[in-house]
């Protein structure tokens, strides 16, 4: 049984997720939808790529993966379906993809052309549940798109190192449930531009020099007096997606604050490494 996953900035008090889903059961009686989610930020490219780059790889390969962030179709929004590690995306042409296909290569990669065919303007519903029933039917990329070379890449979703290579500047890309400011730092490019040296971690007003390996490490649990007394206090780990994660222990957005709320640590807002040569 075919499996097709949704990830979307509609949100659910409207009904376009519901009209998505009854769009591919009119094509597939025998299918599985997924949510992964419709909370993306409405038209955040950065935040949709990171959501889908940290799921993707739970699904079986063969698993169609629908992207509706950004996704009218417009001659600079062209729309694509990607075959890359045994896995299928469908999307607009926009940068969403550029995370996730960063040293990779794709299996195929082609320019959906059967808009001709479709008189509907909502995108997500005609054209991308059209081609993925057809890749769920058995059907080939050639036969709905035409061959392309390459993608479209956005800023802010690769982080720049320094020509001296002292320095990483990346941002916030996204805000998870908790208030955890994520980064487009990944630990992969802290080892290789620190190469063991020491660092001093910035953004806004916080400063870090050490990186945690879990939430609870902030904690002294050997002084009774004060294992308890973190409240408020951030601090930095590479999350379980391998980012550089800027959070607070224990936090909530709605009681006692986070990251995001307490220190000011928003979508865009600049992260700085420095290295410091010994």
């Amino acid at each position: 049984m075919a499996i097709i996953t949704l990830t979307t900035d509609f949100g659910w008090k409207d009904p376009y997720v519901g009209a998505v889903k009854g769009a591919i059961y009119k094509e597939l009686k025998e299918v599985t939808i997924v949510d992964i989610s419709h909370d993306v930020t409405p038209f955040n490219i950065a935040e949709a790529a990171y959501i889908i780059q940290n799921a993707y790889h739970s699904f079986p390969e063969g698993t169609i993966h629908i992207i509706g962030v950004d996704a009218e179709h417009t001659p600079e929004n062209i729309h694509i379906a990607v075959l890359l590690k045994g896995h299928y995306f469908i999307c607009a042409d926009n940068g969403v993809l550029a995370l996730i296909m960063n040293k990779l290569r794709p299996e195929k990669l082609v320019e959906i052309n059967i808009h001709d065919r479709i008189t509907s303007n909502f995108t997500t519903l005609d054209a991308f549940v059209s081609t993925a029933c057809h890749i769920a039917r058995g059907g080939t990329l050639e036969v709905i798109g035409k061959p392309l070379s390459r993608i479209r890449a956005i800023s802010g979703v690769q982080p720049k190192v320094s020509d001296s290579s002292n320095s990483i500047y990346g941002q916030v890309i996204y805000i998870d449930n908790y208030g955890n400011s994520v980064t487009n730092i990944s630990e992969e490019i802290f080892d290789t531009v620190g190469k063991g040296r020491a660092f001093e971690i910035s953004a806004r007003n916080e400063r870090f020099t050490k990186i945690f390996k879990q939430y609870s490490d902030i904690i002294n649990f050997e002084d009774e007096e004060k294992k308890r007394d973190v409240d408020g206090k951030g601090l930095v780990i590479f999350n379980s997606a391998g980012y550089l994660e800027m959070a607070t222990y224990k936090s909530n957005p709605l009681t006692v604050g986070s990251a995001s709320s307490l220190f000011g640590l928003k979508i865009n807002v600049p992260v700085i490494i420095t290295f410091k040569d010994s």
